[in-house]
């Protein structure tokens, strides 16, 4: 029998949830102008929120202590002074310097959002404690699946509606209403509660005496169960963004699969839990065995195998942390061990993992360590008739091993002689043959790690020997060389950042982009022509350096980049544009735009803005207020060339759209170069407020070289308004 006030608890748990998990894009896109958008940046917002929830769990425990009405009393006041905070604003700490971000940015978040996050997070266990305050309300746990479709429905909603038909001022204040009716509901959940329990008897006084003791291995258990799928949902993150699919928005994919997975697991009808865990071990041996696998170009199939691991793994750890829940009387107890377990997964993927390995080597290690987690089943029937006494077993699994050994060595020469049909059919085989091990875990697992090595060893080792690899804040970066083409290359995932030459007499060539007949080619080869031969250039993005040799002797060149690991490619001698070509230019580390709103102003003639190619834009050097930082830094005769070379994004009518606001004129170059050479397609904008100037820079460079720009959006992206989604190109996720 359930209580007849269920749906008064089930809408205020909800409406909380909702809150929660809608703050957290909502933080992210206030963010943007000061940090930008990188994987690392979310992972890092996603470690203070684990944090917070920490906290709030923690508090929904101790104050167990109280009496039922202490409890509602003061969790009511406290969010009514945590209102006090609102509406969201980013609070104005200055930044900790370059390098530092992985700090500053934590410490930021703490600071805007910490109060009322920590209230609202205490929530999902203080509702299910004071539903069951009720001795006919039922078993409390089934609502934290209530609370999770809350928090997938607040995150979704996100980039769905919110952020497309509303400005920044407009969703705070919406999420402040939200706020306000969440309180409204609670004081109604208080108002059901008053009169539940004694006065004078606390949660921890009324348990049961048959509640039966929690165990240090019990705890440690629940701490695993909850650690290993936060900690995945983050480097998939990661994993997805540096080595599969560099597409924006993706972020939202992991954090909501993870949130479901809640809903299922904690659900009263335990059918679909139950066929996801039977179905877990060979969801982890297909899809986790591909966990190793780097540099995949791009494949989709990859992202949904990532991403059904990331659901299979989620459900079954949950599911079993659900089999392993304690009487209603320890219910804190028991969120407070999962919330840390969740905090500990986020603490080593988002903090450790970028400071200890130069790839994401955290993701398959999670994916490891979920298959040592997940129950794998006993013995089979056709199992007990080949083995059925202890030698036989014995024996099935030497043998088992023995061939797991053979076959992972021909599955490496078959990748690395890129026959992937071969490859991908003594995948499957391995596969097989581990699940007829899997009822010893250990040989189970022993397969498994040989198809993870078998299968993506041959890529790490090829990235090993023909350059390096190093991690930043920012991301994953590989140098290689590709000898066969006498080219070495930096690229950021899936994502290439630029090319040299090899040979000294050639080294000097632009590349990729940066082309002789690219927009910003032709533009700053004659920018002596156009602007005179004392020009000044600044440059946003230094990537491999490559527009360096451009330079003409009495111009003088200024680079900006965000990434200090960047740098050190050119000044340590990994590429040598930068040394070769403008040996006395200056880089200044930091956000361009920041640094340029400081700034003198009209102190270039050309400013190239190079942030948009083939990755997840940085939308705050892509608004209006960036427009008018980038104008005030050109003359009135000066230019912005922007790159906007981008596979999922359409942003050639967002910079009509933005030339219109602004008063400038523009035009558009798309170029398609012999790709044998080393050279990409590249599509760069060019924008002037001087007509003139736009004259002098087509006649400059020839005729028919550029074109009018696409008709424009309606709307101008702004630091309060700008979205994606119109924008994106949904036909090539599947070319």
């Amino acid at each position: 029998m359930t209580s007849s006030r269920r749906p008064l608890f089930v809408a205020a748990i909800l409406v909380g949830s909702f809150l929660l998990f809608l703050v957290q894009p909502l933080m992210a896109r206030l963010l943007l102008p000061r940090l930008g958008g990188t994987p690392n940046v979310w992972n890092s917002a996603m470690l203070v929120y684990q944090a917070l929830l920490l906290g709030g769990y923690a508090y929904a425990h101790f104050i167990g202590r109280l009496t039922l009405r202490r409890q509602l009393m003061l969790h009511i006041g406290l969010l009514a002074l945590a209102a006090l905070t609102l509406p969201l604003a980013l609070t104005d700490i200055a930044d900790f310097g370059p390098g530092m971000e992985v700090f500053w940015v934590p410490a930021l978040l703490f600071a805007s959002v910490g109060p009322v996050f920590f209230l609202i997070s205490a929530q999902a266990p203080l509702i299910q404690r004071w539903y069951a305050a009720d001795p006919q309300a039922g078993d409390p746990y089934p609502l934290y699946a209530a609370s999770n479709l809350g928090s997938f429905a607040g995150l979704l909603s996100y980039p769905l509606l919110i952020e497309p038909l509303l400005p920044l001022g407009a969703q705070s204040l919406i999420w402040s209403l939200g706020y306000g009716a969440m309180l409204l509901l609670l004081l109604l959940v208080v108002r059901a509660r008053w009169t539940s329990a004694s006065p004078d008897v606390s949660s921890a006084d009324a348990a049961p005496v048959s509640a039966a003791p929690i165990g240090w291995r019990r705890i440690t258990l629940w701490l695993a169960l909850a650690a290993v799928p936060s900690g995945l949902m983050l480097s998939t993150t990661t994993h997805l963004t540096t080595d599969i699919f560099a597409m924006p928005l993706l972020w939202v994919i992991p954090l909501g699969i993870y949130l479901l997975s809640f809903s299922v697991a904690f659900a009263e009808n335990r059918t679909l839990a139950r066929y996801i865990t039977i179905a877990a071990p060979v969801v982890v041996l297909l899809a986790g065995g591909m966990a190793m696998v780097s540099q995949s170009g791009e494949n989709p199939w990859l992202l949904i195998a990532s991403v059904a691991l990331l659901f299979v793994v989620a459900v079954t750890l949950h599911a079993r942390m659900y089999e392993l829940r304690p009487d209603p009387s320890r219910l804190t107890l028991f969120y407070l061990v999962m919330s840390a377990g969740g905090a500990l997964g986020g603490l080593f993927t988002a903090l450790i993992a970028p400071l200890v390995f130069d790839w994401v080597w955290e993701h398959p290690l999670l994916v490891f360590a979920a298959a040592a987690l997940i129950p794998v089943g006993v013995l089979a029937q056709w199992q007990l008739r080949v083995a059925n006494n202890g030698t036989q077993r014995l024996a099935m699994l030497a043998a088992g091993l023995v061939l797991a050994m053979v076959a992972a060595l021909f599955l490496f020469r078959a990748v690395g002689a890129d026959t992937m049909g071969v490859a991908f059919a003594i995948f499957f085989a391995m596969a097989v043959l581990a699940l007829a091990l899997k009822f010893n875990r250990i040989a189970f697992l022993a397969v498994f790690a040989l198809m993870m090595v078998g299968i993506g060893a041959v890529g790490h080792g090829r990235a090993y020997a023909n350059g390096e690899r190093v991690r930043s804040y920012f991301g994953v970066y590989t140098v290689s060389d590709l000898t066969e083409h006498g080219i070495r290359q930096l690229t950021h995932g899936t994502t290439q950042h630029g090319r040299q030459y090899l040979d000294p007499a050639t080294r000097r060539e632009p590349t990729a982009y940066y082309g002789r007949t690219s927009g910003v080619g032709l533009l700053l080869s004659k920018a002596s022509a156009v602007f005179g031969p004392q020009a000044r250039v600044g440059i946003v993005g230094l990537g491999a350096g490559t527009l360096a040799c451009y330079r003409e002797p009495q111009q003088s060149y200024r680079f900006y980049e965000i990434d200090p690991a960047i740098l050190a490619f050119s000044t340590q001698g990994q590429f040598t544009f930068l040394s070769d070509c403008a040996p006395a230019s200056e880089t200044v580390i930091g956000d361009a735009r920041l640094a340029l709103e400081t700034e003198a102003a009209a102190q270039y003639d050309v400013l190239v803005v190079d942030a948009f190619s083939s990755d997840a834009i940085p939308l705050h050097l892509l608004t209006r207020e960036a427009l008018q930082a980038y104008r005030r830094s050109i003359t009135d005769k000066g230019a912005i060339a922007i790159h906007i070379s981008n596979r999922f994004i359409d942003l050639e009518p967002v910079l009509a759209a933005l030339a219109k606001d602004a008063g400038m004129t523009a035009t558009v170059r798309v170029d398609d170069p012999d790709s044998s050479r080393g050279l990409t397609v590249s599509k760069w904008v060019v924008l002037t407020p001087d007509a003139a100037t736009l004259s002098g820079i087509a006649q400059a460079t020839g005729p028919g070289q550029w074109r009018e720009l696409a008709p424009r959006i309606d709307s101008v992206w702004s630091d309060q308004y700008a979205s994606t989604l119109a924008q994106f190109r949904w036909n090539v996720l599947f070319e």
